[in-house]
């Protein structure tokens, strides 16, 4: 939960500085992470299948060169998710003025985005060897390299935005800057860590070019696949409600993006809350202990339910508050402070979509998930919400509205489908041991 509560920090810190610098610099920050977002989610979403898959090779105790063999495999599958990245985020740094917002926020927008995208190579990395880490257990090195190099972004933050200590004052290129020294930080401080503890530099040391193989290659992107679609296809909805919330006015996109950054809060502790999930269930599966990965999958949806109780109450009753952290423009406070009651209420299905997710993806069950999502995120709440914000003349309201509806679609169809497949499994254990 710290781990990704502080890889949101990075963007809250960069929201809340850049938005008392100027509100086109908030915009452009807003819009930039947007598009960078759903990229970078797919490729996150895609290197979450080393957790399960080497968590099961754990529980089953399979020994330290299989996990080699595992991680040497994992190492090519993350360079092929970074170069489909760069594939994909370089050639929009050219034609971000296509996107239909104003000027003034692309022009501040084009050197933060270039800056974030070259970022993208050392946090895929830093990601490769976070879920590699939780796969073997361990989440402590991951959330200590994220506070300690997060801490500096905010200081480089300060630095660069504003122009201290006789640095330039950059705005929102500044915080890109920030963001790419602290990623490249973070990469530099895993390599140190794994190499120098005893435990787990034979998992490097072992690693021969004969474990290199296409089969196990395969089997990561067969169950990365489907998990990076799911990632992708939510987080182009939001991103969808970026560029059309940014055709209303900026002022509308800076508190949609306040709105989104309280959000990101509560379900970043859901994330964490979901990857302690994933490596409970997939270990216990990996030892054939069902008992324990139902009570895994029902502490962590009774966790879920109080974190997020905890975070509607403070969204709700601050919702008039905490726009001023972020901006001094009553304009924008206005927006942001009823998106922000919206954004309480959904902190329910967003929560247990999260973790619903997360136990599938610790039984190894991804495809019908990422359907789940497509038809969720792109067939209902984004042409409601486009209907909603437009034709029916709720504004931004209107896209928050129709986030409600589509995140509790998963929220329910992914707890059904993961209670049916634990059936299956005990169905299939008590058949092998009739035999």
């Amino acid at each position: 939960m710290l781990t990704q509560l502080g890889a949101a920090l990075v963007g809250l810190f960069d929201s809340i500085m850049v938005g008392h610098y100027g509100t086109a610099d908030l915009a452009a920050v807003s819009f930039s992470n947007a598009i960078f977002f759903t990229v970078m989610v797919f490729a996150m979403g895609a290197l979450m299948a080393i957790t399960p898959i080497v968590g099961y090779s754990v529980g089953a105790n399979e020994g330290s060169e299989r996990i080699s063999n595992l991680l040497a495999n994992g190492l090519i599958f993350s360079l092929i998710v970074t170069l489909l990245a760069l594939i994909l985020l370089v050639p929009c740094i050219p034609i971000l003025h296509l996107f239909g917002q104003e000027p003034e926020v692309v022009i501040c927008a084009r050197p933060y985005y270039t800056l974030i995208v070259l970022s993208i190579v050392p946090f895929l990395f830093f990601c490769l060897c976070k879920q590699f880490l939780e796969g073997l257990g361990n989440t402590t090195v991951a959330m200590v390299i994220t506070v300690a190099c997060n801490l500096l972004n905010i200081f480089l933050n300060w630095l660069f935005i504003f122009g201290h200590w006789d640095a330039p004052a950059m705005g929102a290129a500044g915080a890109g800057l920030a963001t790419l020294i602290a990623r490249t930080l973070t990469a530099i401080c895993f390599v140190i860590v794994l190499f120098a503890r005893r435990d787990w530099r034979p998992y490097f040391t072992l690693i021969r070019r004969k474990m290199f193989s296409w089969t196990e290659i395969k089997h990561y992107i067969r169950i990365g696949t489907p998990i990076g679609l799911q990632s992708f296809v939510e987080c182009f909805l939001f991103t969808a409600s970026f560029v059309i919330i940014g055709w209303i006015n900026k002022e509308a996109l800076a508190a949609h993006h306040i709105a989104n950054q309280m959000a990101d809060m509560t379900f970043m502790l859901a994330m964490g809350i979901g990857a302690a999930t994933t490596i409970r269930v997939s270990h216990q599966l990996g030892r054939g202990d069902l008992h324990a990965v139902r009570m895994a999958s029902r502490a962590s949806i009774h966790l879920c339910l109080l974190m997020n109780t905890i975070g509607a109450g403070l969204m709700i009753t601050l919702r008039n508050y905490l726009p001023y952290i972020f901006t001094n423009d009553e304009q924008v406070i206005e927006i942001a402070s009823t998106l922000i009651l919206i954004a309480g209420l959904l902190q329910y299905a967003d929560g247990m979509q999260c973790i619903g997710a997360a136990m599938l993806r610790g039984i190894q069950d991804v495809r019908v998930p990422m359907r789940i999502a497509f038809v969720a995120y792109i067939g209902v709440a984004l042409p409601l919400g486009i209907v909603l914000t437009f034709p029916c003349g709720l504004g931004a309201k209107g896209m928050w509205i129709a986030f409600v509806f589509g995140l509790a679609i998963p929220a329910v169809f992914y707890h059904i489908r993961f209670h049916r497949q634990f059936k299956k499994l005990i169905i299939n254990k008590t058949s092998n041991i009739k035999h």
